[in-house]
This record gives C-alpha cells, sequence and structure tokens, in this order.
C-alpha cells in the first residue's frame, strides 16, 4: 500500500485551481482528518483565510487581488490584507477622517459588524459617539476623534444647505460624462469642501471614498492621467469600414 504523503503542494495545487478551498477540502486533498496536520501543512504557504464566513476559506496571498483599501473578493467570500473582521474594522474606524457608523461598514465590507463594533469597544480598540441618535465609532486617539466628529458635523452642514434641485443637476451632469471625468470632478468638489470632502462627496455622488480621495491627491499635485475611455478597437464599427466589408465579401 502506497504511503499518504501530506505535501503543502497538494494545498498550493488545489488553491490555484480553485482559488478558495474551505479546510475540509483542504484536508481531503491531503489525506489526512487532522485539522492540526493540515494546518501545519497550510503555515508552510503564504496563504489568507477570509474575515466573511467565519474565517471558513482560504487562498494564497499571490491570488488575492487586493483594491487600495486592502481588500478582495471572489465569489462572496471576502479577503482583508489586515486578515480578521476585527483587525480590518479596528484599522478602518482609527485611520478614517470621519469615523464610520455601522451600515457605512457593512456597506464597505459586505458583512455584518455590529458584534465585531461591540467586541473592539469592549477591548477599548475604537470608541465611539452618538450623533443624531446613532453612533459614530471613532479613533481611540483624542485627537484624530475630535477631527474625525468635526468633519462628520461639516459634512452634516452641507448636506442641508444642497437642495434637492441641485442634487438632482449634479446626478444629470454625472450622467453625461465618462468614468474618469466622473471621478476628477468628484475630486474637485471634495477640494471645495475641505475636510471630511472625500466621504461627503462619496456619498453624494454614489462613490467610494477612497475613489474620490485619489481624485483629489491627483488634481492637487498636478499628475492626472489622461485615461482611455476605450479599449483599443473598442465601440461600434465605423460606416466606412462597414461598406469595406461589404465590398469585400461581395467580390467573393
Amino acid at each position: 500500500m502506497r504511503p499518504v504523503l501530506f505535501e503543502s503542494d497538494a494545498i498550493e495545487q488545489l488553491l490555484l485551481n480553485n482559488v478558495i478551498a474551505t479546510m475540509p477540502e483542504i484536508k481531503k486533498v491531503l489525506g489526512t482528518k487532522s485539522y492540526k496536520t493540515a494546518l501545519r501543512k497550510m503555515k508552510q504557504l503564504s496563504y489568507l483565510s477570509s474575515y466573511s464566513h467565519g474565517g471558513a476559506y482560504y487562498t494564497l496571498q499571490r491570488i488575492a487581488r487586493f483594491d487600495t483599501l486592502g481588500l478582495w473578493s471572489y465569489e462572496e467570500v471576502h479577503f482583508s490584507k489586515l486578515g480578521t473582521l476585527m483587525s480590518t474594522v479596528a484599522h478602518f474606524v482609527n485611520t478614517s477622517e470621519d469615523g464610520y457608523f455601522a451600515s457605512e461598514l457593512e456597506l464597505l465590507l459586505h458583512v455584518g459588524v455590529k458584534m465585531t463594533l461591540a467586541r473592539l469597544i469592549e477591548k477599548g480598540a475604537v470608541d465611539r459617539e452618538r450623533i443624531n441618535n446613532r453612533f459614530l465609532y471613532c479613533a481611540t486617539d483624542s485627537e484624530v476623534r475630535k477631527q474625525q466628529l468635526l468633519a462628520r458635523n461639516l459634512m452634516a452642514s452641507a448636506e442641508q444647505e444642497l437642495s434637492d434641485e441641485a442634487r438632482a443637476a449634479i446626478v444629470i451632469f454625472l450622467s453625461v460624462l465618462d468614468e474618469q471625468e466622473r471621478r476628477l470632478y468628484a475630486g474637485v468638489e471634495a477640494i471645495k469642501y475641505g475636510y471630511g470632502g472625500d466621504r461627503f462627496v462619496a456619498n453624494l455622488l454614489g462613490m467610494h471614498s477612497k475613489t474620490v480621495a485619489r481624485a483629489r491627491k491627483e488634481l492637487l499635485s498636478g499628475e492626472v492621467e489622461k485615461e482611455r475611455v476605450r479599449r483599443p478597437g473598442g465601440g461600434r464599427t465605423s460606416v466606412e469600414k462597414k461598406t469595406q466589408e461589404s465590398s469585400k465579401k461581395s467580390k467573393r
């Protein structure tokens, strides 16, 4: 009988083929029922565990394609460069310029965060302040927290000043812009609103605050790259080209 070999190469091949895998799938490919054996072999690889689904899914670091926030998703399974949901939420809250409401974090991370926030509050890893009968989760650093609350108050004032007509006009204007133009317009507006402008403009225009921040920084640095709206060869075939192709076919 051929001896069973518990090789990490088998796990690596499984993940390269399937992108993600659960622990039962990993143990099966190894031919073992031992969680400890599977975990020991996993440690020989640069792997990540999901922050969603209770950390039940695994992938290789070289497979993940993280966005500017350090997040990556595959088939409704979510991963973070920071590892666990606890670490990710704590980092986002403590480094945000205007804090987070729970609903904003859930929209961003695609998972429930209320239990996680409660545990972080208990551990003293994040703070919170009540704003209009809602808890705003803030940094533990008192100076950062003051700036976050100031930014939220400025956003609230700006939202009240913006009329329904103005909002409707902005939506119409955005509809005639391409992707880069919308992003740069958002950057201009964020500069106008100042501190807290990234989140306010993002909420107003239906964008991510990091996208707005990127555009703002590009504009302030003067390093705006001209992007192609369509890939080379994209778009409709010209009338002239269609005519030439029809002539060629008729001559055959």
